[in-house]
């Protein structure tokens, strides 16, 4: 029998390479120990057959970002124990292997209305993260919104021009009905609570809410509990 030794010293055993470079093959999805993907370079083997894939790359994983669509009863912090490899999205399971490593040290950020569901952002990406910081009143962001009760004459064009409530002077937004009875916001940097100022202004209540867009990155048809990785054409 051969003693257990680390993972990454099995791998520099056999192909040569730095400490290092053993290191980040492992942690980059590219090693199998008896054809199973390790990532972790501590790993004990003994007499496991391991192997480095030829497509092996000697690189830091990549910092992801993350699209969660996230459902209206969960918080930021049960919004992230949401992302894990059995909820990315079947329909965007192709081009990036889940590795353990984008699962760690995640940041919400451009966080929801109280009580909305809809696309959230979670990044490891620091200039993503200063992005969505510096720019967000310059980002537009869009919303579904379900309503219940009869708007008051007038009061789409009162939304896209601006009106008072309760002596509060509340933003022009972009609004249309999507139909009978949900209506699409579309604003800048929306501060808590001001989609359902601006619905109860017109004789409006919220049934439900829904942000669908950030910027230039859409939620699309990701089903609810389920995440995707933002892709390198995706601009905010």
């Amino acid at each position: 029998m051969t003693d257990p030794i680390r993972l990454s010293k099995r791998l520099i055993e056999l192909i040569g390479c730095s400490r290092r470079e053993a290191e980040l093959y492992i942690e980059g999805g590219w090693v199998t120990v008896d054809g199973e993907v390790i990532e972790e370079p501590q790993f004990k083997v003994g007499s496991q057959k391991v192997e480095l894939s030829p497509d092996a790359r000697a690189e830091a994983p990549e910092a992801v970002t993350i699209i969660l669509h996230k459902p209206a009863s969960a918080s930021v912090e049960s919004a992230l124990k949401l992302i894990t490899p059995g909820t990315l999205s079947q329909e965007h399971s192709f081009g990036k292997r889940p590795l353990k490593g984008h699962f760690m040290r995640l940041e919400a950020i451009s966080t929801l209305q109280a009580n909305a569901s809809g696309l959230m952002v979670f990044s490891q990406d620091w200039k993503i993260l200063r992005k969505l910081t510096d720019d967000r009143s310059k980002i537009e962001q869009e919303y579904i919104v379900e309503v219940s009760g009869e708007m008051v004459a007038h009061g789409l064009n009162r939304l896209n021009h601006g009106l008072s409530y309760k002596g509060k002077e509340l933003p022009a937004v972009k609004a249309s009905w999507q139909n009978e009875n949900r209506l699409r916001f579309a604003m800048k940097n929306p501060q808590p609570g001001i989609i359902a100022q601006l619905c109860e202004a017109v004789g409006l209540k919220i049934v439900a809410i829904r942000r669908i867009r950030i910027g230039g990155v859409s939620m699309g048809k990701l089903p609810e509990g389920q995440w995707r990785y933002m892709t390198a054409k995706e601009k905010f």
